[in-house]
This record gives C-alpha cells, structure tokens and sequence, in this order.
C-alpha cells in the first residue's frame, strides 16, 4: 500500500508557483480574501490562505464583513474588486450567512479572477474543457495527487462518492476530462445498494461529508482511495475534545489499497497549492491580455 502524501506534494507545487512568482516581477499576483462573519473554521482557513500566499511571494488582501452585511453592500465590494486591475483573483470563503444566496454571490465574481471556481461560467467551461478554465481547488487537488502519484488513469473505473458543486459534481468533470479519461460514476448517499457500485471502482474519490463512511467491504483489492471528507469526531483524549477523521475508515480500508491517501495530510493541502497555482494563472493571464 502507497501513502499518497499531499503534504509533500503540495510543497512540490507550491515550490513551482513561487518560482514563476518570481519571473513576474515587478508584478505581484494579487488574492483578496472576503469572509463573511467569524466562523472559526472560516477564520482558520482564511489565515492558511494568506500564509501560503505571502509564502509564494504573492499579495493576500482580506476585507471581512460582519454577518449581517445585505447582500448590495457586498456585492458593491465586488464589484470594486472586479474593477481593480492590481487584483487577480477573488475568493468568498463559504459558508455564507442564509440571507446571501451563494450561486448569486459567487457569480458576481469576474469569470478571470473566480479562482475558486464556484462560478457559472467557471464550470461551463470546464465541462467544455476550454482553455483557461477554472477547476475548483479540491479537485483540482485531487487529479493532481493523483497524477504526481503516478497513477494510470485511463480507461479506469472511478467512483465518486458526493455530488457537491465544490467536490463532486467538478472532480467527476475533470475525472472524465481528456487527460484522465477514466470512466465515472457519481454516487451518492440515495444511491441503490452503493456499496456494490463503489466495490466496482479502480478509484474511489470520498467526498460525502460522513466520517469513516467508506468501508473496507466498500473497496475492491488494489483501487486507489482519495479522501477528500474532513469530520470532527469526538475524542477526550485529545486537547481540542475532538480528532479529525476523513470520510474513509482509513485502518481498515488501507490494507486493500494500492494507494490511499490519509486525512490529515492528503486533499487538504491540495486544496490551498491549487488557489495559489489558479491565483497565478489569473494573473498571467491579465497580463497576457494586457
């Protein structure tokens, strides 16, 4: 069994970006952050954010509004963000607050800066596979782990497991894509006898969103198992009182695996190195049409 590390991997594109940083000088990519309210876990991925941008030698901008901002003010806020030349890429850290609906908010970024990929025309054109497209930053991540891992992708069998627009709907997408050209099926948790569609699978992409879900009754001998779940668990040994687990049970699903990768340690770092890899590609691009 291979233990897919995405913390080295993540180095590994993080180490790419900052070079090409370099070679834009004087131009500095530029990201601006927009959280809405102080959940902890907005706060705490926010803050990552900006530490690996400042990391790479890019500029991180943060504006935050208090929960109950209308949904004009905020959107006057893009608006400017939109309109500002020095800045190539936009991000909305989600959750937002009921009153803000989410598609309309995330489509009120540029299409050039939606480096999240959240946006209607974002994933229009990657289902169209044109160039220039922005993928989502999880999976993105993921065909990225999976290709540095060295692992052969076409003509497989690859099973997703959730039907999020942030996950599952964009990694089915980029799985089925020319280039990786697996043959995918989307599952879900109203899926008939789900176990038997997953034991099908050569790669299982795990993003339901329920902790230890994937079993090892689930997994064929030899599939790759990505595990995109992040769950707190309660643990009373732990400071926190609780433990992060993913959506694979990961002691007892490895064994079968030929490659899985681990929660912590695995997507998640992903996740950050595609924003700053879509962030820099924005603002080349800007340049490009200049």
């Amino acid at each position: 069994m291979k233990l897919i590390d995405g913390n080295a991997i993540a180095q590994e594109v993080l180490a790419e970006v900052k070079n090409r940083v370099a070679k834009l000088s004087p131009v500095i990519p530029h990201v601006a952050f927009v959280r809405v309210g102080e959940d902890p876990a907005s706060v705490s991925y926010v803050t990552k954010k900006q530490k690996t941008a400042a990391e790479v030698g890019m500029k991180a901008s943060l504006k935050v509004f208090p929960e109950s901002v209308s949904k004009e003010e905020l959107f006057a806020h893009l608006d400017a963000l939109n309109a500002d030349s020095t800045v190539h890429g936009i991000l909305i850290q989600a959750p937002l607050p009921k009153h803000l609906p989410e598609t309309e908010v995330f489509n009120r970024v540029s299409a050039n800066k939606d480096v999240d990929g959240f946006g209607t025309q974002s994933i229009g054109r990657l289902v169209q596979e044109l160039p220039g497209a922005f993928a989502a930053c999880t999976p993105a991540g993921v065909i990225e782990l999976l290709r540095r891992s060295g692992v052969e992708t076409a003509g497989k069998h690859a099973v997703v497991v959730g039907r999020s627009l942030i996950v599952g709907k964009p990694a089915a997408v980029l799985l089925l894509a020319k280039g990786c050209d697996c043959t995918v099926t989307i599952a879900h948790s109203r899926t008939r006898d789900l176990p038997t569609i997953v034991r099908q699978a050569d790669i299982v992409v795990a993003a339901i969103g329920k902790p230890k879900f994937i079993t090892a009754d689930m997994i064929k001998p030899g599939a790759v198992v990505i595990d995109v779940g992040i769950n707190r668990v309660p643990d009373s040994t732990k400071k926190t009182g609780y433990r992060i687990v993913g959506d694979v049970d990961f002691e007892g699903v490895s064994p079968k695996c030929a490659a899985i990768t681990p929660v912590p340690g695995g997507v998640g770092p992903m996740t950050v190195a595609m924003l700053m890899q879509n962030t820099l590609n924005a603002c080349e691009r800007a340049q490009s049409r200049g």
